[in-house]
């Protein structure tokens, strides 16, 4: 059993605070890229409320998470594509830098997206997210304390992104889209020896 404090999913539950957030990843891209640092990256959005937030707080909490999660990645050249290519190839980077950022949803994505592809089994289910989540919850202390709401808000994110990524047609879809990854994010993941992360997009080379 893994200690609690040593747990590699600590922080996890942070997921439904901080979800995919792709508008807010694509224009806190677009700052980094202009070169300011993380501070004047926070207060610009601030000061600008670009995220169109209600409250301050939530503002630059928001802001802060997506700066981290961005840098990271430890790519620039993915940073300036999350800013400047299409929406589809960006949303698949975000997808990688919540990988990196959460082992939960790099663990998810590995386990039971990545082996259906390799296994070309689409079927796809509630039960599968609920399996994953029992499995975890029998090796890891950490995850076994979390309440039931907990995991019901992290289950319904994960299949969120999932549609968000076209990998789901629907949040009820009961079958995966084969998925293509671009080649942008696929030499990103091979030079940053990830190489495991690439059966989540559907990619076995």
């Amino acid at each position: 059993m893994a200690e609690m404090n040593n747990s590699p999913y600590k922080g996890s539950a942070q997921i439904t605070r901080n979800p995919f957030l792709f508008y807010e990843m694509r224009t806190t891209a677009k700052l980094i890229q202009e070169g300011l640092d993380d501070k004047e990256i926070i207060n610009r959005i601030v000061a600008e409320n670009l995220f169109q937030y209600p409250t301050e707080k939530s503002i630059r909490q928001m802001a802060k998470a997506c700066v981290e999660r961005l840098k990271g990645m430890g790519d620039e050249t993915l940073i300036e594509a999350v800013a400047s290519q299409s929406s589809d190839t960006a949303k698949q980077i975000c997808l990688y830098a919540m990988m990196k950022q959460y082992r939960l949803v790099w663990d998810f994505m590995i386990t039971v997206i990545g082996e259906k592809y390799r296994l070309q089994d689409f079927s796809f289910g509630q039960m599968d997210v609920n399996v994953f989540f029992m499995r975890l919850q029998e090796q890891d202390d950490y995850v076994a304390g979390w309440s039931e709401n907990t995991v019901k808000k992290l289950r319904q994110i994960l299949i969120r992104i999932l549609k968000e990524n076209d990998y789901l047609d629907t949040i009820k879809s009961d079958h995966i889209n084969p998925v293509w990854l671009n080649p942008i994010l696929d030499n990103a993941i091979k030079n940053n020896n990830d190489d495991r992360a690439l059966t989540a997009f559907n990619c076995f080379s």
